[in-house]
């Protein structure tokens, strides 16, 4: 199809059909939700007029406001705008629901598709083959973090799934009901979850989504090349962070990982026991009466009562299940074989366990715990081992099992003693895979890693029966430099060379996007990830290891987000690819995995990406020498940059003053604070990188997604290498990844938004300095990539990003509004929390338009 066939079909299936069912928002029986309605129209075309001509928040909604005299008094000016903000957020989730039906249609011409390259393997025979081949290698990891950037509770999201199945039918009576229902649901939680209910939240998609979709797509494959068999390694796996990740949150605790743990038992065997009564309406015939029977006994009790000390009861109920089988292949005809092979898979997938729950700590909590824990050793340590430098700690480390206590430390590392039993008990209940991967983040030198497997040690745990992968995480630009040193380190230790092999021989190391964007900004935080997967890469095949990368992605390109698959798809020679995991946060989960049909592509678009990455025999996705050169001279421009702009005096007063910034923490989705040390004072390296890019994305600045970039094309420009840069975003998949993703956050930016600014006594210069450098960044992208606006190449992506823009204008200026009135004169204190929740307000609905903004 044509791009302006693309556009007529998206037109038709979203934009026209939203317009149509938008309006039924007027007919529903709310409290003056006609006149609501009718006004928001005029609202929204007064604040498209007023940012035209550059007029601050304050202007345009006071001027709005003149028109109408019932509007004089600010208690009946709030309540509208609430009214509007209330209607807004119900007009994105149909939106959403609207894009997500008519999901299929068009995507349908996508040809990066796991589909498509099957089809293309069905008349090659030696392709066919080499794909099978690689599959039976090949494995993909999708991580539910515990990420505070995911708005709809799981009451709305249900909602959605139904309006959504209703839109694809044009079902306009269950519509409406719908719509009726999203209009009297509360959209946000009057109080703070616990880590607990946010596992609840993620765990909806568990259960609605992902168990469907990945047994399906695991079918797809088996029924295309018989004889593949994934009994000895997933296809598509699952992790779980929240409950296990206390990384800077202290309200995850050992009884927290817990709970969570008994919780994802308790509804993986729920969904087996709705399929499992299913299967007995079917199954009716003599032979299977005591299998079945014994099927039902474990399926019920595990699904509705906690099981004192449960065991792994996966090879039983796989015992039943097969026996079944037997009797229907040798008595019944094989009659409702394909029932019973479709539970086996999706008992063989989840075990008793669902998603493996991840536990992730600092290495700064571990380095304390295992200074604590010598103090109970009967083998103590080399004396003086606090003061020793890295190489004589890494030599002097012995591997001695002890059982020191898990009490009469601090919090945190009594925390850690317990929660490394529980480890073991986790894997008792739900098998290995129930949770085998302990990660270290700000992980710095290799001891970080020995000395946590001296806890392991010190708490019962056997080196035989050391079923646990160390996965260090590296997140800094520094970090990133010093992850080739740290791991040869670790690979020329005589215990973990043996702790890996007993491993298969695997290593998987954690790299985080979002602090390193933070730290050196875009272009730089891309590059030194790729720097350190090359450097990393050839270390693991200098050593024989087999590599893993895992990928800390949030939802923005800020946050290694964006065209997520593009980059697997294209990542080239030098890099490991065989294994691809990463974490998929907040709002993109539910944007990217909330329907099935959604689910479907992006999981599909992942595992194809692995293929196709496989079977490029080419080098066109390495680069070569000089490339990497001329890589190496923009990042470290676009580097100076971001630094300089960091260190200005100015970068935090103005994101603190003029973004909700200090508002996020009194939004009720997170148990997480919003920096680690949440009682101090606001520092830039102690600020969450999720908190740090969502303010940017509500100042409508996206500055982590760009800053830098235009400095660094100029750069090339004035150094003569401007065709070579050219040509590099024509050849590589992975620049021109990187520069797509860019103008992805830019084409979110809008900063007539906050051109008043410009004339700001504080603030003026620097705005300036932000705006120069977007403008910069701009018209080289449009001369680069041979285009007049940003996103041109992607029609129907530039569409659906202005539409959503539109829809949440009003919210934008809102915010804007209510943060200028809390910074100017004297406020009272009713006055101060009014407008405080007005903001705490606004920010749901920007962030679940923007898709990927958080």
């Amino acid at each position: 199809m044509k791009l302006s066939q693309k556009e007529a079909l998206f037109a038709s299936e979203v934009v026209t059909r939203f317009e149509l069912y938008n309006s039924l928002f007027l007919t529903l029986p709310f409290y003056r939700v006609k006149h609501t309605g009718t006004l928001l129209p005029f609202f929204t075309s007064h604040c498209e007029e007023g940012v035209k001509q550059n007029l601050a928040p304050s202007d345009i909604i006071e001027s709005f406001f003149g028109q109408y005299e019932q509007y004089v008094q600010s208690s009946d000016r709030v309540d509208l705008l609430f009214r509007f903000i209330q209607y807004i957020e119900r007009q994105v989730v149909l939106f959403d629901a609207i894009e997500d039906s008519a999901f299929n249609k068009t995507n349908s011409t996508e040809e990066n598709a796991l589909g498509f390259l099957l089809q293309q393997a069905a008349s090659d025979p030696e392709m066919k083959a080499e794909i099978k081949k690689k599959l039976e290698e090949f494995s993909l990891r999708l991580v539910l973090t515990a990420h505070p950037t995911q708005f709809y509770p799981g009451r709305v999201l249900a909602i959605i799934t139904d309006l959504t199945d209703a839109l694809k039918t044009n079902d306009i009576n269950t519509i409406n009901l719908l719509l009726q229902q999203l209009g009297k649901t509360p959209f946000f939680n009057k109080s703070k979850p616990t880590p607990v209910d946010e596992a609840a939240s993620l765990v909806w998609f568990l259960e609605n989504v992902f168990y469907k979709v990945i047994s399906a797509l695991q079918k797809e494959v088996e029924n295309e090349f018989e004889g593949i068999s994934f009994n000895q390694h997933q296809l598509i796996e699952l992790g779980f962070w929240p409950g296990g990740d206390r990384d800077g949150n202290p309200n995850v605790t050992c009884q927290i990982t817990k709970e969570v743990s008994e919780l994802l038992r308790e509804i993986i065997f729920r969904c087996y026991y709705r399929d499992f009564r299913d299967l007995k309406r079917r199954i009716t015939f003599r032979g299977v009466e005591s299998f079945m029977a014994r099927l039902q006994e474990l399926f019920y009790q595990n699904s509705f009562t906690r099981v004192e000390n449960p065991v792994d009861l996966q090879e039983e109920i796989l015992e039943n299940l097969e026996a079944i089988k037997g009797v229907l292949q040798r008595a019944h005809d094989s009659l409702f074989v394909d029932n019973v092979d479709d539970l086996i898979r999706k008992v063989r997938i989840f075990g008793c366990y669902f998603a493996s729950l991840d536990i992730r700590q600092d290495s700064r909590v571990l380095r304390k715990a295992h200074q604590a824990a010598r103090a109970f050793l009967k083998n103590p340590v080399v004396e003086g081992y606090d003061e020793l430098d890295e190489d004589q700690k890494v030599k002097s480390i012995t591997f001695n099992e002890e059982d020191v206590p898990s009490e009469g430390y601090d919090s945190l590392g009594e925390d850690t003693f317990q929660t490394i039993r529980l480890m073991k008990r986790m894997q008792y209940s739900g098998g290995e895979k129930a949770s085998h991967r302990f990660i270290i983040s700000n992980c710095q030198r290799a001891s970080d890693i020995l000395q946590l497997i001296n806890l392991f040690l010190w708490s019962g745990w056997k080196k035989d029966e050391l079923n646990i992968d160390f996965v260090p995480l590296f997140e800094t630009v520094q970090d990133l430099s010093s992850a080739s040193a740290v791991m040869e380190t670790l690979y020329t230790n005589a215990f973990y060379k043996e702790h890996l092999l007993k491993r298969g021989n695997k290593q998987i190391i954690m790299l985080g996007f979002s602090d390193s964007t933070k730290d050196g900004g875009y272009l730089m935080a891309n590059w030194s990830i790729y720097k350190a997967k090359a450097e990393l890469t050839s270390l693991a095949r200098r050593y024989g290891i087999q590599l893993a990368f895992f990928d800390g992605r949030g939802g923005p390109p800020a946050r290694g987000g964006g065209k997520t698959h593009r980059f697997y798809a294209t990542m080239g020679k030098e890099i490991a690819n065989d294994n691809i995991q990463l974490t998929i946060q907040g709002q993109t989960i539910s944007s990217q995995y909330g329907s099935f049909d959604t689910a479907h592509h992006n999981i599909e678009q992942m595992i194809n990406a692995g293929l196709v990455n496989a079977l490029d025999k080419s080098d066109k996705n390495t680069f070569s020498q000089s490339q990497k050169d001329l890589i190496e001279s923009m990042a470290s421009a676009s580097h100076k940059a971001f630094v300089d702009l960091r260190e200005d005096p100015l970068f935090l007063k103005y994101l603190e003053k003029l973004s909700p910034l200090k508002h996020l923490s009194h939004i009720n989705i997170s148990s997480r604070p919003v920096k680690r040390n949440s009682g101090g004072e606001l520092k830039l390296e102690d600020l969450r990188a999720i908190s740090f890019v969502t303010a940017w994305s509500q100042l409508k600045q996206n500055i982590p997604g760009f800053f830098g970039v235009g400095t660094a094309l100029k750069t090339a420009k004035e150094n003569g290498v401007w065709e070579e840069v050219k040509v590099l975003y024509n050849t590589s998949g992975q620049f021109k990844t990187m520069m797509d993703n860019c103008m992805m956050s830019m084409s979110k930016a809008d900063f007539r938004i906050t051109t008043h600014l410009s004339k700001d006594k504080d603030f003026g210069a620097f705005w300036y300095r932000l705006k120069e450098e977007y403008d910069l960044t701009k018209s080289l992208l449009l001369e680069l990539t041979g285009t007049t606006e940003l996103l041109e190449q992607y029609p129907v992506e530039r569409r659906s990003i202005a539409l959503r823009e539109k829809i949440v204008l009003p919210l934008v200026l809102i915010q804007h509004y209510a943060l200028q009135q809390l910074n100017e004169g004297e406020i009272s204190d009713d006055q101060r929390s009014v407008l405080s929740k007005l903001v705490i307000r606004t920010v749901y609905g920007i962030v679940n338009a923007g898709r990927n903004l958080a």
